[in-house]
C-alpha cells in the first residue's frame, strides 16, 4: 500500500467558466495560458523566417541541382522545400491564434532566420549546406521546446512535430552525403 498523498484532481468550473466570458478577443489565450505571449510570438516569428530561409534554399537547389544522380536529389531538395513550406504555414498559423501577425517581410527574413541561407558550388555542397540548416534548426527548436515547457503545450507540440520531420531531413541530406565525400 502507498503512503502517498494522492494530489486530488479538483477544478473551479465556476471559475473556469466566469473566465471564459472575459476578454473573449483573445481567442484561445486563456487566463491560464501560462507563457509569455510576447517571447512566444517573437519565436515563432524567428522560427518562421527559419522556415521561409530554408524553402528558398531548397527551391533553389532543386532546381540548380546538375550532374550524376542529380534528379533524385532535386526531388529530395523539392519534397523537403515543400514540408519546410508546411512548418512556415503551420508556425503562422499558430501565430495568429496566438494574437500576433506573422511577419513574412522579406527584407528582415535572413537576419532572422536561425539558419543561413546558402547556395553551395555543386551537389555535395549543396547537400552540406542543407545538413549544416537542419542541424541548426533541430538544435534551436529543441532550446524552444525546453524554454516553452509546459507553459504552451500547444505550442511545445508543434515545435515538437516540426523537430522530428528537421530530423528526418537531416538523417536524408547525411545518406545523400555518404560516399560523397
Amino acid at each position: 500500500m502507498s503512503t502517498q498523498t494522492k494530489d486530488p484532481f479538483v477544478m473551479d468550473l465556476k471559475k473556469i467558466r466566469e473566465d471564459a466570458r472575459k476578454h473573449m478577443s483573445d481567442g484561445p489565450v486563456t487566463q491560464s495560458y501560462g507563457a509569455d505571449r510576447d517571447t512566444v510570438l517573437k519565436l515563432l516569428n524567428d522560427s518562421l523566417a527559419t522556415e521561409i530561409v530554408c524553402v528558398l534554399r531548397y527551391k533553389r537547389h532543386h532546381f540548380m541541382a546538375k550532374g550524376i544522380n542529380s534528379e533524385a536529389v532535386a526531388a529530395e531538395f523539392l519534397e523537403h522545400a515543400n514540408e519546410e513550406q508546411g512548418h512556415a504555414d503551420s508556425i503562422a498559423e499558430r501565430i495568429v491564434q496566438l494574437g500576433g501577425e506573422p511577419d513574412f517581410a522579406p527584407d528582415s527574413l535572413v537576419a532572422r532566420s536561425h539558419s543561413e541561407y546558402q547556395e553551395g558550388e555543386n551537389l555535395t555542397d549543396m547537400i552540406k549546406e542543407n545538413l549544416i540548416a537542419e542541424r541548426i534548426a533541430i538544435d534551436t527548436y529543441r532550446e524552444i521546446i525546453r524554454y516553452i515547457g509546459e507553459k504552451d503545450v500547444t505550442t511545445r507540440r508543434l515545435f515538437e512535430e516540426i523537430l522530428a520531420v528537421e530530423e528526418e531531413h537531416a538523417d536524408d541530406m547525411a545518406d545523400l552525403l555518404e560516399g560523397r565525400e
